[in-house]
């Protein structure tokens, strides 16, 4: 079956999101208290890249989700995606962050 979806070096496709128009978020002041996106995930959003300007500690979930140093670490400057699932199985609309170090930026792009 053919498609249109990029190729690795072993010709297999490479499963690739499009970048949702107006997805573009960002927590402009991750501290050390927990901050949460103040704008849910469109309903067709189902992955979410990531990337900080400083090393945080995440957590996807509803709008009260709050983020702790327990979580889930992401170094500063890479770029991570991450589900957010879908209606069938409980879907995640917004995400938490709290800076591991120092007060940093973390941008978050909705893929569809």
């Amino acid at each position: 079956m053919p498609t249109l979806m990029p190729r690795d070096d072993d010709a297999q496709p490479i499963p690739a999101l499009r970048l949702r128009p107006g997805g573009a978020q960002k927590i402009a002041a991750v501290t050390t208290g927990s901050t949460r996106t103040a704008t849910p995930f469109a309903d067709d959003t189902h992955v979410i890249g990531l990337c900080a300007t400083g090393a945080v500690f995440v957590r996807t979930g509803g709008a009260d989700v709050t983020a702790t140093t327990a979580d889930h670490y992401l170094p500063a400057g890479l770029y991570y995606d991450v589900s957010v699932g879908d209606p069938r199985q409980g879907r995640h609309t917004h995400l938490a962050a709290i800076a591991a170090d120092a007060a940093c930026t973390l941008h978050v792009s909705e893929k569809e």
